[in-house]
């Protein structure tokens, strides 16, 4: 996420259209990692996933977890006051804003080019950057509307392997 969009928060600041301020905001593009909380507090600390209350997981990757970077997202915000930028809708538009970046580093790519994107130092960097921002702002989307992201997905997953069974098992899309 290399800039605010639509008055929402600050970035990353992964390239060279760092500095400034962008919109009408005032929310600067270099501010770092994503901001959180909007108007609804700190939601989700503890008890979610086995999550302790301070964020930490004991058996999460490398200690992290969901609600412990949310967590650590709206710090960040509210540190700078960007809460009052982050309602659903302009969440809801950077995440598409910051997914458009991402598919923009293999638009003009053929199959066998995107999958050497990671190859390469730069553009492997770019693909994080853009991951990073798109994973910031639907942490920050969820915290904001009270969604579970792990339990919305799991149960997406569920309904899924419901619609779609696995190949043989006598399903009318075989």
């Amino acid at each position: 996420m290399n800039e605010t969009h639509d008055g929402t928060y600050g970035t990353y600041g992964n390239g060279d259209r760092e500095g400034g301020a962008h919109g009408d905001s005032g929310a600067p593009r270099n501010g770092g990692v994503h901001g959180g909380g909007g108007s609804h507090g700190e939601r989700g600390a503890g008890g979610e996933h086995g999550v302790s209350p301070d964020g930490g997981a004991p058996a999460g990757v490398g200690g992290r977890s969901v609600t412990g970077l949310q967590q650590r997202l709206a710090r960040f915000a509210a540190e700078r006051d960007w809460g009052q930028y982050h309602t659903p809708k302009n969440l809801a538009a950077a995440l598409s804003v910051e997914a458009a970046e991402l598919v923009e580093i293999f638009q003009w790519l053929t199959p066998e080019q995107s999958a050497r994107v990671m190859a390469e130092s730069a553009s492997a960097a770019r693909v994080e950057d853009e991951v990073a921002d798109v994973l910031a702002y639907l942490l920050q989307f969820c915290h904001v509307v009270g969604v579970d992201p792990l339990a919305a997905l799991e149960a997406k997953i569920e309904r899924n392997e419901t619609r779609f069974p696995r190949p043989g098992t006598g399903h009318s899309m075989e």
